[in-house]
């Protein structure tokens, strides 16, 4: 039977030549017409869609069966009405030729072979795009790009061209076709596989690197590469580590991996839910379109922070000894053993009166009560009611008559030294309180930190209790130690809880993808591990780029914190498409000392303006910075300047820029708006933009844990031009650069 998605294709052209590819295509408006024939079918298919919900409307008399089913139609229904709608995205971007094969011809033998008056073989197409749509008979007229007869579109190259015939490109504005780029396979595209990187729809891929940066990632859909899509569509099961140098598209692959996994997946992700945890809040900015584009819109994207379920306030970040101690891994241990220490037993008799007798708890009996409040329970907070009902009857059974418990402690609970001797053996804790008053009390922390932490370590977590732990502003390095004291005491008790973010357990998703892993504590791991419901992962990074306090060496660190119920799988990106050659043989200079034992990926791109180095002095660095700004920006016309410079420099520089008369925007409080924005190192990873202009490099290299690695990840996020400022002298690596073309510094201070 034949395959639905196949529609007869006209016989395959010869190949396009790279000079030709201006001129009109001879199918390009038979091309157009069935385009424009799809988005008919999709308009229609919206309409469908639309007039579904008039269907289940319910009346005042409807049952409850009634309007739950009428909940689910109309999630259903906006959940495929988000998929329709495109905006100005292309629908269809391309299509994959292959031959026909007759049903009735023998094990499956291709009709119409080539006949002696040169006819080529006939084929079958699919078209690819964004969203499947049929027509009114239910026939397919685009194929998802996530389907598996698309993957040959992305995979197939000259030696194995995965049963292709041809696979063609199409290059669009809107609904309007503009040009149509064809490659061949078989033997009419022997011999075109070279030695360097592998590309398919070499001019499409080139067309999109070139566009101008809107602040915004967008998607790759139409121009994955090969090894990019083996990554997207690798099973789901166990824990995939992704490593992929500057501008290998790895953001992306884990975005595009996302919805590919809840389109073959979608029973049962789309209930257990998919996770997308980024670095910071201007990553998930940059970010937030993508998914969207693709038709899925459901899945969650987070930073840490936003994966605690309580009130704390969240900003800032510690440095140096703090942050190192407070992502290490021996802060469980000394977590729990705090825990523990606030489960004491009495320091003296408890003495109650209650009329006429005098009711006694001794020391031992409060032992006893908090030894088996610890076995009974696992959380904490759980073993607040046990050690009341035991304190309550023990007290009930010492007087001289044995009293009811229940009664009892009707009479007595809002004593105050009843109520002082339940806070001193058993006190009930939301995480912020618990972290507080450790963390304002050196005794408590020495004796939890006993022999994990030298002195100089527990000492660094030290300072100020706050009257009041719900005014207490955490830096995000807390936010994983927050988590953990949530396990460790759980919920609180109904009568304590402030709504929903005080109930229940942790949530967990079916599947979670983690963006610039090579950063995260093995604390923040930790955090994540509890967040897995089946130890289904995907975690993409550069361990190049590590740049925190816990900059990880190898993956093989990582992965011993991540979960272990399949064997971890390893894939790696190569190839790099966002940097032209001569950036990218700039920054591989730093790389060679920043991380020795990593390879810089192979650009696509070989051509390329030359990275420009500008020397100033202390007193002119700001006029000059203003003036290689200027100049980026005319270069670039509407693209996107990103003015990248040392954390603790930003203020200084946007204040430098306002005076220069340069309009910019500050990453830290409008994201990537702004044509040009000046964006601190420690927030850039990720990032790509038109050009960038990196200024004062030593500055970069001593305030960052990771210098090099931080200056490599600054000179890596410009697609098309590179500027360096410096009045400091620059790292050796850089030191001795000379552009190629470039002569002597002429008296304006710019190298040509």
């Amino acid at each position: 039977m034949a395959d639905p998605h196949r529609r007869p294709a006209a016989p395959a052209t010869g190949p396009t030549d790279p000079e030709e590819h201006m001129a009109v295509h001879p199918e390009l408006a038979a091309e157009q017409a069935y385009i424009d024939r799809a988005y008919a079918c999709l308009d229609a298919t919206r309409r469908a869609a639309s007039k579904m919900t008039d269907l289940v409307e319910v009346g005042r008399g409807g049952t409850e069966q009634a309007r739950f089913e009428r909940d689910v139609i109309w999630d259903t229904m906006a959940h495929r009405l988000s998929e329709l709608e495109l905006g100005d995205a292309a629908l269809c971007f391309g299509r994959i030729d292959r031959p026909a094969y007759r049903d009735d011809a023998p094990h499956g033998e291709a009709a119409d072979p080539e006949s002696p008056n040169g006819d080529t073989l006939a084929t079958d197409a699919y078209y690819i795009g964004r969203v499947a749509v049929s027509d009114d008979q239910r026939e397919p007229v685009i194929v998802d790009w996530r389907a598996p007869v698309a993957e040959a579109f992305y995979r197939a190259t000259g030696r194995q061209p995965l049963g292709l015939v041809r696979r063609r490109h199409f290059a669009s504005r809107g609904r309007t076709l503009l040009n149509i780029d064809d490659e061949l396979f078989g033997e009419a595209a022997a011999g075109l596989d070279s030695d360097g990187p592998t590309v398919a729809g070499h001019g499409a891929l080139l067309a999109a690197l070139e566009t101008a940066r809107t602040g915004r990632l967008g998607d790759i859909v139409a121009t994955i590469q090969g090894e990019q899509d083996e990554i997207i569509r690798s099973p789901m099961p166990g824990v995939l580590v992704v490593q992929g140098g500057p501008g290998t598209g790895k953001t992306v692959v884990a975005l595009h991996r996302a919805a590919y996994l809840l389109y073959t997946h979608r029973f049962p992700l789309e209930g257990q839910g998919v996770l997308v945890v980024g670095p910071n809040r201007l990553f998930l900015g940059y970010i937030e379109q993508v998914l969207p584009s693709l038709g899925e819109a459901g899945v969650e994207l987070s930073v840490l922070a936003d994966l605690l379920r309580g009130q704390a306030q969240v900003a800032g970040y510690d440095t140096g000894r703090t942050a190192r101690v407070k992502g290490d891994p021996r802060m469980a241990r000394l977590l729990a053993r705090a825990v523990r220490d606030r489960q004491r037993p009495l320091r003296e008799v408890l003495t109650v009166g209650d009329g006429a007798q005098t009711l006694r708890l001794t020391v031992e009996d409060s032992a006893r009560i908090v030894a088996e409040a610890r076995r009974r329970h696992r959380k904490h907070n759980a073993g607040r009611k046990t050690v009341e009902s035991e304190v309550y009857a023990a007290l009930a059974r010492s007087g001289r008559r044995e009293v009811d418990p229940q009664e009892l402690r009707h009479r007595v609970r809002r004593q105050l030294d009843v109520r002082s001797a339940l806070e001193w053996m058993w006190p009930v804790l939301t995480p912020e309180e618990f972290l507080n008053e450790l963390f304002g009390s050196v005794a408590l922390l020495r004796h939890a930190a006993a022999s994990a932490f030298e002195e100089h370590e527990w000492r660094a977590l030290h300072r100020p209790r706050r009257p009041d732990a719900a005014a207490v502003v955490w830096a995000h390095n807390d936010v994983p130690l927050l988590d953990e004291a949530r396990a460790l005491l759980g919920p609180l008790p109904k009568s304590r809880r402030r709504g929903a973010e005080d109930d229940d357990e942790v949530r967990t998703y079916g599947h979670i993808l983690v963006d610039e892993a090579q950063d995260l504590s093995p604390m923040e791991l930790r955090m994540l591990n509890r967040r897995s419901l089946n130890g289904s992962m995907t975690v993409v990074g550069d361990i190049a780029q590590a740049t925190g306090q816990w900059a990880h060496g190898s993956w093989d660190e990582i992965l011993e914190l991540l979960p272990d119920r399949k064997p971890p799988r390893r894939a790696e990106l190569t190839v790099g498409y966002r940097l032209p050659a001569p950036i990218m043989d700039l920054a591989a200079r730093v790389l060679a000392t920043a991380a020795p034992e990593v390879t810089p990926p192979r650009s696509v791109r070989q051509d390329g303006d030359p990275p420009l180095v500008q020397s100033a002095t202390a007193a002119t660095l700001a006029s000059v910075t203003a003036d290689v700004v200027r100049r980026e920006l005319a270069a670039v016309g509407v693209g996107n300047v990103a003015v990248i410079c040392a954390t603790a420099r930003a203020d200084e520089v946007s204040a430098q820029l306002a005076a220069a008369g340069i309009d910019h925007g500050r990453a830290t409080r409008h994201g990537l708006d702004s044509q040009v924005t000046v964006v601190p190192v420690s927030l850039v990873k990720g990032l790509e933009l038109d050009a960038a202009v990196v200024v004062e490099p030593a500055a970069i290299v001593d305030e960052e844990a990771q210098g090099m690695r931080a200056l490599y990840v600054a000179l890596t996020r410009a697609t098309k031009r590179l500027a360096v400022v410096h009045a400091r002298p620059l790292p050796v690596e850089l030191a001795g650069h000379q552009p190629v073309g470039v002569s002597a510094v002429e008296p304006s201070g710019f190298l040509h």
